[in-house]
């Protein structure tokens, strides 16, 4: 996230919060046209004047008495999670955890949800976080957190009770595609410490690398593996399950694989937003064959390497239809302990098209499963499953659970039970192969 002052947001709050105190619509309106006389239109003004009038009424006749302070909370919420799916206002609750989750340090479950159909849904589990381990799943829908519904809570709301103190516990109540009853699974809270990058070797000097979270340490991690094993004739990159992150840090993990073009590009309402985001020729391995690995939970800066990668014509993309999360958001403090996060730009990939409520599409559609089992990403929550989601502008539970990715596997080398385990995985190395022998002909 970005932290930024923005004028115009504290400056319409302020007209807001001036029409609080006004009890007359005469008198209200006089203030505000004294306020910005040339910049309020009619329509906004007459806005302004019902929401006071509104407001006005409820703490007037209201059958409880109710605190202004917590109105304008609740109608600011409403206000911008109506936006989209992904802004929000922040209390000074909200705000605090927030700040404590961006230094990468805290007691969770190690989740990534959004809201399908107005009902909470695993967009993917983190690897090797509680919720990964306990058996949660990309797709899982949410029902319960211990004893309370989710149906009707906001994200935040669901966030809130799902973080916690570490070792203690919460049981998800979830209704998961093709369980004909709902799975209660008992997750216990940890400090959530990402590892976020993993290698492997793969039979035949291929270099298989997992990378589960865009974190500030991806690209040096990345590198560091690239010089551990000079000789890799392939490369296998995971991004299945990566919700995404930092955008520098997407930005730096592709430039490691191209020199020279545009990764990635954002363009909002303002020009201050529009800004372009090309290769540098240092050090970049561009001749090394690779395949890319993505499915319905690889998110945000997942969909910009990936589809970056496909864009330049660098890689082969293998699995199925990525999240479709193409938009960007900063930090607005309002104040010191309260904030907005807000939508401002959309991300376009070097061909110009959006990922927006689209995701990327593979070249090479392969469904998740054992070799002899595949299965459909139906179940898995898109982007343009969200309620509110901003749309595209471009013309029973197991205790062995099998995940995809091999993270999680202290071995240096992928056993061969492994790949068969993984269809996705299986087929990457086929078609690595094959581009292996083609790059070795010419």
């Amino acid at each position: 996230m970005i932290n930024k002052s923005k004028p115009f947001i504290v400056s319409s709050i302020a007209i807001a919060l001036i029409s609080f105190y006004i009890g007359a619509e005469a008198q209200a309106e006089s203030n505000l046209q004294q306020t910005t006389p040339q910049q309020i239109s009619k329509d906004k003004l007459e806005a302004y004047i019902k929401f006071t009038k509104i407001l006005n009424l409820i703490e007037q006749e209201y059958v409880d008495e109710t605190n202004t302070t917590t109105l304008v909370d609740k109608a600011l919420k409403g206000l911008v999670s109506n936006l989209d799916a992904h802004s929000s206002y922040m209390d000074k609750k909200e705000y605090k955890d927030m700040n404590i989750q961006t230094k990468g340090e805290f007691g969770g479950l190690g989740i990534s949800v959004g809201m399908r159909d107005n009902l909470l849904t695993v967009i993917a589990p983190i690897q090797d976080t509680p919720a990964y381990k306990a058996g949660v799943k990309a797709g899982d829908v949410i029902v319960k957190l211990d004893d309370k519904a989710t149906m009707g809570m906001s994200i935040d709301e669901a966030v809130a009770i799902m973080r916690g103190k570490p070792g203690s516990s919460i049981k998800l109540t979830i209704v998961r595609k093709d369980n004909p009853k709902p799975l209660e699974i008992k997750v216990t809270r940890a400090i959530i410490k990402v590892q976020s990058v993993f290698s492997k070797q793969i039979p035949g000097d291929i270099l298989y690398i997992q990378v589960t979270s865009f974190d500030q340490k991806v690209v040096n991690d990345v590198k560091k593996v690239l010089k551990m094993y000079p000789k890799s004739k392939g490369i296998i990159l995971d991004l299945r399950n990566n919700p995404g992150g930092l955008l520098d840090q997407a930005v730096g993990l592709t430039d490691l694989f191209v020199d020279k073009g545009i990764i990635v590009s954002q363009k909002g309402r303002h020009s201050a937003e529009n800004i372009t985001y090309r290769a540098k020729a240092d050090s970049s391995d561009t001749k090394i064959p690779m395949v890319v690995l993505v499915d319905g939970g690889s998110a945000s800066a997942s969909e910009i390497v990936s589809g970056a990668l496909q864009d330049l014509d660098r890689a082969v993309v293998v699995g199925e239809k990525t999240f479709g999360k193409g938009s960007v958001q900063v930090i607005v403090p309002l104040g010191k302990e309260e904030g907005l996060r807000l939508t401002v730009a959309r991300y376009y990939l070097p061909s110009g098209r959006s990922i927006q409520a689209k995701g990327v599409e593979p070249d090479i559609i392969v469904h998740s499963g054992a070799i002899t089992n595949q299965t459909t990403n139906g179940s898995l929550i898109k982007e343009s499953e969200l309620s509110k989601h901003l749309t595209n502008t471009d013309s029973n539970a197991s205790k062995k659970v099998i995940q995809n990715g091999i993270g999680n596997n202290k071995e240096d080398v992928v056993t061969e039970a492994e790949i068969n385990k993984d269809a996705q995985l299986k087929s990457a190395i086929d078609i690595l192969k094959a581009l292996i022998i083609t790059a070795n002909r010419k």
